[in-house]
């Protein structure tokens, strides 16, 4: 009646999408997400004073997902200043999360 269903094979792309959903799903990183998206690169004091937490919970979110090239990050002075990757994935996850 409705002929023949459209499959949704498990690839390797929709693995990676769905790691990459998944790290951005936690309510920090979202957070932290929503602060970049506007400012595009932070050190980590600044990030932690706009969220009100603290540094090393802070840093401890952004070193994984600088580690799923969310971030790239760039040494000023003795501190670590984060950067937003651009690319067509974040794009995305800017008009999903924060628009």
């Amino acid at each position: 009646m409705w002929g023949k269903a459209k499959t949704y094979p498990l690839t390797p792309e929709l693995i990676e999408k769905a790691r990459l959903l998944e790290l951005a799903g936690d309510p920090t990183r979202i957070r932290i997400l929503c602060f970049m998206f506007e400012h595009e690169k932070a050190c980590v004091s600044e990030i932690s004073d706009a969220l009100e937490m603290s540094i090393g919970s802070i840093s401890h979110h952004l070193q994984i997902m600088r580690d799923n090239d969310y971030f790239i990050t760039e040494r000023m002075g003795n501190m670590i200043c984060y950067i937003l990757v651009q690319n067509k994935f974040i794009k995305q996850l800017k008009k999903l999360i924060c628009e």
